[in-house]
């Protein structure tokens, strides 16, 4: 009699041959026969290589050579949220690209805040509250003839914003309806000042109410436009009165103004805007530490905001340290006129990016999005070397090196990515990484030396790649 066995095996187990091949996949996955692949994206300080993309493969990890330079990618010890990389967007930036014809305009729009492979991917924004010193003009939200006032702000309006700050954010958010926006004041209006100029001075206690309901009506105002401001820093670099426009605030005064004012004033109104301290250089951490140590301030405050013209990275952790369940801003840097594109593109990514992520930013913001090719507009006594992102001159586009420090992180690193620790041992190398929301794993790589393999190691898993000498390299895998 023949048999039945095999039509019973057959029976029992109709699904064998799927059976088989899984069986295979989790064996041949396991031996590194089947081999994750990531991309390696480059951008190289003598400009040869920008954004430029190279396959990687992820293989089971053997003996670290301690020769080879080796990062660690550690996936469980996580640490802050990044929010987003971006630019300020002055009034001087949105008029030189508003008035680009119609599809440029659009396309330089889209290149910025889009989501293709081939858009920067910008997720936040920093515009200023009236004028910043590149604006073509000094202006505020309320100016009256001189020698009057108006603590009732009863000719608080929009302004200049509204020639062509608002319809170039309104453009902005229809390409990313997620985008955020950081407000700030350069000053005041001149007739709250103690010497009624728009350079210097200091707010004038008499008006520090009237003041604290000035940002309460912009923040309301710019919602009727369509426009939800997500935070504000109480003043633009508080300890610099030397630009126009300018106002020196102290840190006591910025703890008196905020306790007292701002704070409950938002309270009252049910604002949810941030209130963000500081927005100044790292070589004065005790200014938003003070006003943190106060237990009224510190429950109005969200964050504290950082520019590195002096002082150094570090000292954005010891405000972490001081209180750990306060965020931290990176808010400005400029590129300038006499920078060049190799200097300016380690230095950036060294300090600016990787330096303040790994002291706990969660926000790089650059200064600043576009100057002509004269670096205006800026207004009497403001910058007159801050280079754009972009140079438009006329109908003309050009792209500077602080496009490729944002973009070396914005087009690969989405807001709600995680921080996970990184370690290195080799000094030539800077590096950080996160775990981004939809899982994929990214590290941003700096050699500040010259071309050499490094080998990552993440899990029980590495990957061997090589980096050229100067360059920069973000890893999505």
């Amino acid at each position: 009699m023949k048999s039945n066995s095999t039509n019973h095996l057959d029976k029992c187990f109709p699904y064998k041959e799927a059976t088989l091949i899984l069986l295979l996949f989790l064996m041949f996955s396991k031996s590194g026969l089947l081999k994750a692949q990531g991309i390696q994206y480059i951008t190289t300080a003598n400009g040869g290589n920008k954004f430029s993309g190279k396959k990687i493969k992820l293989n089971p990890a053997n003996n670290v050579n301690t020769v080879m330079a080796t990062i660690h990618f550690k996936s469980k010890e996580r640490f802050q949220k990044i929010e987003g990389f971006g630019y300020a967007l002055t009034g001087g930036s949105a008029a030189l690209i508003d008035q680009l014809s119609a599809p440029k305009k659009q396309a330089i729009l889209q290149e910025v805040f889009g989501n293709s492979k081939a858009d920067l991917g910008v997720s936040y924004i920093r515009i200023s509250m009236g004028a910043s010193d590149l604006d073509a003009n000094v202006f505020s939200y309320c100016d009256v003839p001189k020698g009057e006032t108006d603590s009732l702000l009863t000719h608080f309006n929009l302004s200049e914003d509204t020639l062509h700050l608002i319809p170039i954010l309104k453009k902005a958010l229809a390409i990313r309806p997620a985008l955020k926006i950081m407000a700030s004041p350069w000053s005041p209006p001149i007739w709250m000042k103690s010497n009624g100029l728009s350079k210097g001075g200091h707010l004038l206690k008499k008006y520090y109410a009237s003041y604290a309901n000035y940002f309460v009506k912009y923040i309301k105002a710019m919602k009727k436009q369509g426009i939800i401001i997500a935070a504000v820093t109480m003043q633009n670099e508080p300890e610099h009165g030397g630009n126009n426009p300018s106002l020196l605030m102290d840190a006591q005064e910025q703890t008196d103004f905020l306790k007292n004012y701002l704070g409950p004033q938002f309270k009252k109104e049910n604002i949810k805007t941030e209130i963000v301290l500081f927005d100044h250089n790292a070589d004065h951490p005790n200014y938003p530490i003070s006003i943190l140590d106060d237990s009224i301030a510190k429950s109005y405050a969200s964050a504290s905001a950082f520019h590195l013209y002096l002082g150094n990275e570090s000292a954005l952790s010891k405000v972490h340290e001081a209180h750990p369940d306060k965020k931290i801003y990176f808010t400005e840097q400029w590129t300038g006129a006499k920078g060049e594109f190799a200097g300016d593109l380690m230095w950036h990514l060294e300090h600016i990016v990787i330096g303040t992520i790994n002291n706990w930013s969660s926000l790089v913001l650059e200064w600043n999005l576009a100057a002509n090719a004269k670096f205006e507009p800026y207004t009497p006594g403001g910058c007159t070397e801050c280079k754009g992102a972009f140079t438009i001159q006329g109908d003309t586009v050009s792209r500077n090196v602080s496009y490729y420090i944002i973009g070396q992180a914005s087009k690969y690193i989405p807001a709600g990515a995680q921080r996970v620790a990184t370690t290195t041992n080799a000094n030539s190398i800077k590096t950080t990484g996160f775990i981004l929301p939809n899982g994929k794993k990214v590290s941003l790589v700096l050699n500040t030396g010259m071309a050499q393999k490094v080998k990552l190691v993440v899990d029980n898993k590495q990957m061997v790649f090589e980096l050229p000498a100067a360059s920069a390299s973000t890893l999505v895998w």
